[in-house]
């Protein structure tokens, strides 16, 4: 058995976790990361980058078809096939070499197997036995300083689906051969994503959500993205759930409850995720195994001190970018633990993790695209702020008609009316996403209304939203 003492122990080597390592690393700790899988993890091969693959190429030649002068050369239809090559070429046909190129580059120490906490400040990494050893390896690691827990979350089957191997977001994102029906169990962004790619493929795509789709943010971004699915062929039931599922040699037969029933040849369930925490020996420590690890502002464990929990574990927002976010935060601040200084636990200090509270973005790539930030018009009046929306039309702009011959959009912003700042924003339209920072910024920076007067929009752009916005809103 071989023992190791390094400064500290990251488990789980994908985006988030790479960047703790890379944080402690450039603080002069001595990092060890450890991954049982894909150097990259769920966002380089099974998530973001993928499905984002599956999405682009269906996108542009729809904008193309919206617009005269480009929609006569879009003679043909989608290269289903150019569109998985392009896929494997964005996950590197699922090949790390890369990524574990640039942790040897960055300095940090790569154990591969599977990580288990077995003691304080202690992980055991085993290796299964291979064809030409009798037993498994196993690799004892100790921190001088550290734990942190990096590895993430994974799909949640429903009791009743588990028995009929259905599709999750990893083989959905990876899929060699394209379904000719698939049934998605879902409304959230997984869901409407992939029947945005399918539908786009041909696929016949029905869709079953119990609530409105996309339900977390403002309504008109579910009914716009509704709408558009429906225009693609997609068969969209709300109000829908499954009671019993079997499979047969050809296709996936939902039972669903009130007596109907659904048919095709692969089902989709994209209905939540859980944390991936069953199996790293939290119980060791006092923690339950399988369940979200509470966490600080600062990322450190509530209940273990020499723990931190960075990126989906903690369940503060399971988002790539907000993961990195909380990385560089997490690393930081572990390095100057170690170096005795004290954190910086302000609220927008150098060592904690504030937008996760009310200040995230995100973008979902449906087509049209929702991006948003911050908190929706009920959320900000849940948390008893005093609010008044801004709605506006982003087909009646002036960006909008250069952009496409068929543009239809819509774009609020929530404001606090006892400090004339903005709390949220949401776009719905072709390409919105590249819109989002700049709202992500004046809300983060509690830019007075004021102020963004002088912040003037290029015409002709989409982003004269803003001023309409501010006429909207008048001086304050």
């Amino acid at each position: 058995m071989d023992i190791r003492e390094v400064d500290v122990i990251v488990l789980g080597a994908g985006a988030v976790g790479e960047n703790v390592a890379d944080r402690l690393v450039q603080g002069g700790l001595e990092t060890v990361i450890v991954e049982s899988e894909l150097v990259g993890g769920e966002c380089s091969y099974w998530a973001c980058m993928p499905s984002k693959a599956l999405l682009r190429s269906g996108a542009a030649v729809r904008a193309a078809q919206h617009l005269d002068g480009a929609r006569q050369a879009v003679t043909g239809d989608l290269d289903v096939a150019g569109v998985l090559r392009r896929r494997d070429q964005m996950t590197s046909g699922w090949d790390d070499d890369g990524q574990v190129s640039w942790l040897e580059s960055a300095g940090i120490d790569l154990v591969r197997g599977h990580g288990r906490i077995t003691g304080q400040r202690q992980v055991t990494v085993t290796v299964p036995n291979s064809s030409d050893t009798n037993s498994d390896t196993e690799t004892v690691l100790r921190a001088r300083h550290a734990v942190v827990v990096c590895t993430g979350s994974s799909a949640v089957v429903p009791g009743p689906l588990a028995d009929v191997a259905p599709w999750t977001s990893r083989e959905a994102t990876s899929a060699q051969t394209i379904p000719v029906s698939l049934a998605i169990i879902g409304g959230g962004v997984v869901g409407c994503e992939m029947a945005t790619a399918y539908a786009g493929f041909g696929t016949q795509v029905t869709m079953l959500s119990r609530g409105p789709l996309l339900e977390a943010m403002e309504p008109f971004a579910g009914e716009l993205v509704g709408e558009a699915l429906e225009a693609l062929g997609v068969t969209v039931r709300i109000g829908a759930e499954v009671d019993s599922a079997h499979r047969t040699d050809q296709k996936v037969v939902l039972e669903m409850v009130g007596g109907s029933t659904i048919e095709a040849e692969q089902v989709l369930v994209a209905t939540g995720r859980r944390p991936r925490t069953d199996d790293i020996g939290l119980e060791r420590v006092g923690l339950t195994a399988g369940a979200w690890i509470d966490v600080d502002d600062s990322l450190r464990s509530t209940e273990v001190d020499w723990l931190w929990a960075v990126g989906d574990v903690n369940h503060r927002a399971l988002l790539t970018h907000q993961g990195k976010y909380q990385a560089r935060a997490a690393g930081d601040a572990i390095v100057a633990l170690a170096a005795g200084r004290d954190l910086d636990t302000s609220r927008f200090g150098t060592h904690v993790a504030t937008a996760d509270d009310g200040l995230v973005p995100q973008v979902t790539f449906t087509d049209p695209e929702v991006a948003s930030v911050g908190l929706t018009e009920k959320q900000a009046l849940a948390a008893g702020l005093r609010v008044r929306t801004l709605d506006h039309d982003l087909a009646a702009l002036g960006g909008s008609a250069a952009v496409s011959d068929d543009y239809r959009g819509f774009a609020r912003a929530v404001v606090d009316e006892d400090r004339h700042v903005l709390v949220g924003a949401t776009f719905v339209g072709p390409d919105v996403a590249e819109l989002l920072h700049s709202a992500t910024i004046a809300i983060v920076g509690e830019v007075p209304i004021q102020r963004l007067w002088h912040a003037v929009p290029s015409y002709p752009t989409v982003s004269e939203v803003w001023l309409r916005w501010l006429e909207a809103y008048g001086r304050p």
